[in-house]
Protein backbone atom coordinates (compact mmCIF):
# COMPACT_ATOMS: atom_id res chain seq x y z
CA UNK A 1 0.00 0.00 0.00
CA UNK A 2 1.40 3.48 -0.55
CA UNK A 3 2.06 6.27 1.97
CA UNK A 4 -0.81 8.29 0.08
CA UNK A 5 -3.57 5.26 0.59
CA UNK A 6 -2.33 4.75 3.87
CA UNK A 7 -2.61 8.19 5.50
CA UNK A 8 -6.11 7.97 3.18
CA UNK A 9 -6.92 4.83 5.28
CA UNK A 10 -6.28 6.29 8.47
CA UNK A 11 -8.39 10.03 7.96
CA UNK A 12 -11.23 7.63 6.83
CA UNK A 13 -11.07 5.61 10.13
CA UNK A 14 -9.98 8.09 12.15
CA UNK A 15 -12.85 10.44 11.43
CA UNK A 16 -15.13 7.64 12.22
CA UNK A 17 -13.32 6.78 15.25
CA UNK A 18 -14.02 10.38 16.68
CA UNK A 19 -17.41 11.34 15.08
CA UNK A 20 -19.32 8.03 15.78
CA UNK A 21 -19.36 8.35 20.37
CA UNK A 22 -22.24 5.72 20.01
CA UNK A 23 -20.39 2.61 18.42
CA UNK A 24 -16.91 1.08 19.48
CA UNK A 25 -13.73 2.45 18.49
CA UNK A 26 -12.37 0.99 15.32
CA UNK A 27 -8.21 -0.13 15.11
CA UNK A 28 -6.03 2.27 13.34
CA UNK A 29 -4.77 -1.10 12.10
CA UNK A 30 -4.69 -1.05 8.00
CA UNK A 31 -2.59 -4.07 7.76
CA UNK A 32 0.76 -2.63 7.17
CA UNK A 33 2.51 -4.18 10.26
CA UNK A 34 6.05 -2.51 10.33
CA UNK A 35 7.52 -0.95 13.19
CA UNK A 36 10.36 2.07 11.92
CA UNK A 37 13.52 1.78 13.84
CA UNK A 38 13.83 5.60 14.05
CA UNK A 39 10.49 6.57 14.91
CA UNK A 40 9.31 3.52 17.33
CA UNK A 41 5.94 3.66 15.36
CA UNK A 42 3.72 1.00 12.87
CA UNK A 43 4.24 2.27 9.74
CA UNK A 44 0.55 1.67 8.96
CA UNK A 45 -1.41 2.72 11.68
CA UNK A 46 1.17 5.34 13.81
CA UNK A 47 0.77 3.85 17.18
CA UNK A 48 3.96 2.97 19.13
CA UNK A 49 4.20 -0.94 20.78
CA UNK A 50 2.65 0.56 23.84
CA UNK A 51 -0.34 1.40 22.23
CA UNK A 52 -0.78 -1.57 20.20
CA UNK A 53 -0.40 -4.02 23.00
CA UNK A 54 -2.72 -1.73 24.98
CA UNK A 55 -5.49 -1.71 22.47
CA UNK A 56 -7.63 -5.04 22.66
CA UNK A 57 -8.02 -4.18 26.68
CA UNK A 58 -8.45 -0.51 26.81
CA UNK A 59 -11.40 1.44 27.31
CA UNK A 60 -12.96 3.46 24.59
CA UNK A 61 -12.14 7.01 25.84
CA UNK A 62 -8.14 5.88 25.99
CA UNK A 63 -8.68 4.60 22.35
CA UNK A 64 -10.29 8.03 21.43
CA UNK A 65 -7.00 9.72 22.49
CA UNK A 66 -4.56 7.28 20.47
CA UNK A 67 -7.09 8.00 17.60
CA UNK A 68 -5.85 11.74 18.42
CA UNK A 69 -2.32 10.89 18.40
CA UNK A 70 -2.12 9.20 15.58
CA UNK A 71 -3.92 11.61 13.98
CA UNK A 72 -1.50 14.16 14.48
CA UNK A 73 1.43 11.86 14.12
CA UNK A 74 0.22 11.19 10.67
CA UNK A 75 -0.33 15.20 9.67
CA UNK A 76 -3.52 14.87 9.40
CA UNK A 77 -4.74 16.58 12.28
CA UNK A 78 -3.29 19.98 14.10
CA UNK A 79 -1.38 19.23 17.11
CA UNK A 80 -2.29 20.97 20.76
CA UNK A 81 0.40 23.24 20.46
CA UNK A 82 -1.05 24.83 16.65
CA UNK A 83 -4.68 25.31 18.15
Amino acid sequence: MKKKQVLAELARRGQSALTRLDEPVPSPCISVCRVAARSGLCEGCWRNIDEICAWSGAPEAYKRGVWRAVLQRAGLAPSPEDR
